[in-house]
């Protein structure tokens, strides 16, 4: 059984599933953050399937890119609700975690960086990586792509000048996201909590002008 969830934007989602098989997935608009809200929803989710954290076998959580504070509130949830547990973490790419919602044998999915640039990468359809997660101007994430048959994927994001091929999926990427997270676990690739590390993409500006 896997608890996955994402808080990386204001619209952050729960999902649990057993087996491969998703059980549900909550959607939760939360522009304040998800804090203040986050374990009370987790435990109405889990009274609501009959369930509680002790019968979670592995926790998963989007790990970015995306809020930098959302990011870290996600991460250091599953965590450690793993280490109380005695379990394990599976982080996923928000890009990845899109991708695995979209389509098509070449999948390129897209998140607003703000700033002018997007955060971007490309995938096939068993979600190896072909073009490496980046950020970028979105003219120069197309100079990256140009020569891959790509089906671009978003939840709702959509750069200026659209792409032809653009498909849109659910905001709730805990689905995917438990999905990605049941088949690492298969495969004994999911972490101890203290391995588990943010996917940024972009540092913050603290920590680059920390590092300066």
């Amino acid at each position: 059984m896997i608890l996955a969830l994402d808080t990386t934007s204001e619209w952050g989602s729960l999902a649990l599933s057993r087996g491969g098989e998703l059980l549900e997935v909550e959607e939760i608009h939360s522009p304040e953050g998800f804090g203040h809200v986050l374990f009370q929803r987790i435990l109405a989710l889990l009274e609501r399937r009959g369930t509680k954290l002790a019968d979670i076998d592995c926790y998963a959580a989007a790990s970015g890119p995306g809020s930098f504070t959302g990011v870290r509130i996600g991460l250091t949830a599953v965590k450690g609700l793993a280490e109380a547990h005695g379990k394990r973490v599976v982080p996923v790419s928000n890009l990845a975690a899109l991708a695995g919602a979209g389509e098509g044998p070449l999948r390129a999915p897209l998140l607003d960086a703000r700033r002018g640039e997007i955060y971007g990468a490309v995938y096939d359809s068993d979600l190896n990586p072909v073009v490496a997660e980046v950020v970028a101007p979105w003219p120069r994430f197309l100079e990256l792509v140009a020569g891959h048959d790509v089906v671009f994927v978003s939840t709702g994001f959509c750069p200026d000048p659209a792409p032809a091929r653009l498909v849109t999926v659910s905001r709730a990427l805990a689905a995917p996201i438990a999905l990605l997270a049941t088949r690492a676990f298969a495969q004994g690739r999911a972490l101890l909590p203290e391995q588990v590390d943010a996917n940024y993409v972009r540092r913050s500006d603290a920590e680059l002008k920390w590092k300066g």
